[in-house]
């Protein structure tokens, strides 16, 4: 079943049944008690809605089956930085949000063709790296028309005032200055690709 191609169309309990992994009667248990909302049709079958279905699932701390998990939350991110343990340390952080595919670059030639195959949504951009730097990237994904819409977090151990107004002008959206938390990285990500206030 494709959630975007059937709309709001309710749930029968076969489907929530499979979707839990219990028994149709199981289900029919949940509704007759009140804990999983439901309507019933003329025809005296039960209904739930997909709003209702999602409310039980987290009250109940159950997964959400991928099938009705809107693509649109899963947005990708590439990581672009010359240190491996920074690099695998933020996919770590990355991977429990459930809510990003990401991808790795170690450094500028790299993140030049992941860009292009790869297609993200978000860049984790480290200033200073060998050869092609973070400045330099910054200004070949603002020169293609193709990533207008990729949003860049500059991350840097080099914080001085002017490093900082250059990869801005260059086109970052906000920069994070090295070393930061796990709260910080999150509270800029979900600023910047989330649209959330801090």
């Amino acid at each position: 079943m494709n959630i975007e191609n059937e709309g709001k169309r309710p749930l029968t309990t076969g489907q929530i049944a499979q979707y839990c992994h219990v028994t149709h009667r199981g289900v029919l248990k949940w509704v007759e008690s009140g804990k999983l909302k439901a309507y019933r049709t003329p025809g005296m079958h039960s209904r739930v809605s997909i709003e209702d279905f999602l409310s039980f699932l987290k009250e109940y701390n159950m997964p959400v089956p991928a099938v009705l998990q809107p693509a649109m939350t899963h947005k990708k991110i590439l990581i672009v930085d010359d240190d491996r343990s920074i690099v695998h340390s933020l996919q770590r952080v990355l991977m429990l949000e459930n809510k990003y595919i990401i991808e790795a670059a170690y450094d500028g030639f790299q993140a030049g063709l992941k860009l292009s195959e790869f297609k993200p949504d978000f860049v984790i951009l480290d200033i200073c790296m060998p050869g092609v730097d973070g400045y330099q990237v910054c200004a070949h994904i603002r020169k293609e028309l193709d990533n207008k819409k990729i949003k860049i977090l500059a991350v840097s151990g080099m914080n001085e005032a002017q490093d900082i107004k250059k990869i801005m002008d260059l086109g970052a959206d906000d920069y994070l200055e090295k070393p930061f938390s796990n709260e910080e990285l999150q509270k800029k990500i979900n600023r910047i690709l989330w649209g959330q206030k801090a």
